[in-house]
């Protein structure tokens, strides 16, 4: 007769490392905005509020310049909604200016033009804020309705930058750290010599090694950094 196994053992199995899609939301507090030269005067301009030279501003920059962190620093200090500006018509123009300000994402393109017209003159009426934030100047946005162009160009303008190399750094830390990631000099330094001169491509740069070190089941490293972003990115 074979032996039996006694009745309290256990077969034990190793748990498998799965790679799993978390969402990590990036922080836009206050404190989590890395000023620089090239944002001074947008982040000043946020930081004047309720003091602006006009009821309605526009920050100007690249995709991933931090408009929408500064956009949000400021709808929550002026408890203002968000909106973007191709979703403007979808909505009751009074109930977005319910709050006595508002945040126009996107601005410049496709837009309601009849929509825009109705709320810019209803904030004035109302002594509302708006806040614009675009990739491109007033001037070359595509209006076409003379009195909303013209107020649209004489609207006070901020504008952001690429970052200098100082803060390309600090906001990859910051979004590791957003992340629950964190990594070295050595890693830090390395992606930023390898990817372009923005805040979009450090976002993508961080994203990419998080979640190819999740994959592997390996802590984020400069050799693992070198195998993603060799070539350049």
């Amino acid at each position: 007769m074979s032996a039996q196994a006694p009745a309290s053992s256990k077969i034990v199995s190793r748990p498998r490392q799965l790679a799993l899609a978390l969402d990590h939301p990036e922080s836009f507090a206050r404190e989590d905005f890395f000023s620089g030269p090239g944002n001074a005067a947008a982040l000043a301009l946020i930081d004047s509020w309720p003091d602006w030279p006009s009821r309605a501003v526009a920050l100007i920059g690249p995709e991933g310049s931090g408009k929408t962190h500064l956009a949000t620093i400021w709808a929550t200090a002026a408890g203002a909604r968000v909106v973007s500006a191709d979703k403007i018509g979808a909505f009751d123009v009074p109930g977005l200016l319910a709050t006595g300000a508002l945040v126009i994402e996107d601005a410049g393109a496709a837009t309601d033009e009849r929509a825009l017209f109705h709320l810019m003159n209803l904030a004035r009426e109302e002594q509302a804020f708006l806040l614009f934030a675009a990739r491109s100047a007033p001037a070359a946005w595509q209006i076409s309705t003379p009195d909303v162009a013209s107020r649209l160009r004489a609207m006070p303008t901020a504008q952001l930058q690429a970052p200098d190399d100082a803060m390309l750094r600090g906001v990859m830390v910051k979004l590791a750290a957003d992340r629950q990631l964190v990594l070295d000099d050595a890693v830090v330094s390395y992606l930023a010599s390898r990817i372009e001169r923005s805040f979009a491509a450090a976002r993508a740069a961080v994203v990419a090694l998080d979640e190819e070190a999740l994959r592997r089941g390996r802590p984020p490293s400069r050799a693992l950094a070198a195998e993603l972003f060799r070539d350049g990115g």
